[in-house]
């Protein structure tokens, strides 16, 4: 693959959060009961942010428009977030008096829980010019939750040529909407795990939400389904040692080969082991290495 099948610059949008994440618990905490974590790390986290940090380890020219944290915080995460290849010009800090956004991310083995505080606007309030004057090939919309909040994200991109990816990552509120029909069938890349697909009634056998709706299923691989059918990919075995994020780096690894026009099999491949990758660091996106041979490995 060539440094130009990676010209086209994406624009990932959505919420940006100080991800507080313990690992080594020996079981997942119950009511009434303490658990003790082997171990605390703070991170940047969100989905639009780490599979922009992806899309970067890979080559690819990529703008995150979303809130950035402040107060302590802010420093927390500004080495890490600066070291991401990311740019993050379009990015705002977040509202004053706005709560921190935290997400509590609890791993033990290949199990997880997430406990999240959601404040202020998922879209910065610049994202119309930034898109106008930007020159992006693709919009990364990093959670359904995102787009029901703000519906004029796929219309601005189609006006601006764009194509468009969308993470759907869980949300009760939002998965139990009876208006996610049209705004998932808007997007050209609909990209939801196993537990998400089951809760919208995705199929094999149906006609899927979007027109390539790919389903992530974790060790077990993935699969892309579309008008002509389905298409599936295992993964390949690794140790996990925090799976947070990992889908979030597969879309990365998918929406880079699927851009650079590969064959669907292909990007599925490149998604599998992007979301590898993820599960053997701690934290979404931390110390990532070169994956620009990417598809050369995965071939």
């Amino acid at each position: 693959m060539t440094p130009s099948d990676r010209s086209g610059r994406v624009l990932s949008v959505g919420r940006l959060y100080c991800d507080l994440i313990f690992t080594g618990l020996p079981k997942m905490p119950t009511l009434g009961e303490e658990v003790f974590a082997g171990g605390l790390s703070i991170k940047p986290g969100g989905g639009a942010f780490i599979t922009a940090a992806y899309l970067a380890a890979l080559g690819r020219p990529v703008t995150l428009a979303s809130a950035l944290p402040s107060g302590p915080f802010a420093a927390a995460l500004k080495s890490e977030l600066e070291a991401s290849g990311v740019d993050l010009s379009a990015s705002e800090p977040s509202p004053d008096g706005a709560d921190p956004q935290i997400t509590v991310a609890m791993a033990a083995g290949a199990e997880r829980a997430f406990l999240t505080r959601r404040s202020g606007p998922a879209v910065p309030a610049s994202f119309a010019a930034v898109l106008a004057d930007g020159g992006f090939a693709h919009l990364h919309i990093g959670e359904l939750a995102t787009l029901v909040e703000a519906p004029s994200l796929v219309p601005l991109a189609r006006s601006a040529g764009l194509t468009i990816s969308l993470d759907c990552s869980w949300d009760d509120a939002v998965l139990a909407r009876d208006d996610l029909a049209a705004l998932i069938a808007s997007v050209d890349v609909f990209l939801p795990n196993e537990t998400e697909a089951d809760r919208l009634g995705i199929a094999e056998r149906a006609p899927p939400p979007a027109p390539l709706t790919v389903v992530k299923r974790g060790a077990q691989g993935s699969v892309a389904l579309n008008a002509e059918g389905a298409v599936f990919v295992k993964a390949r075995p690794v140790e996990v040692i925090d799976s947070t994020g990992a889908g979030d780096a597969f879309n990365a690894g998918f929406v880079d080969a699927w851009l650079s026009g590969q064959p669907v099999e292909r990007c599925l491949r490149a998604g599998n082991r992007c979301g590898a990758e993820a599960v053997t660091r701690i934290g979404g996106a931390t110390d990532l290495p070169d994956l620009s041979q990417l598809f050369t490995q995965s071939a």
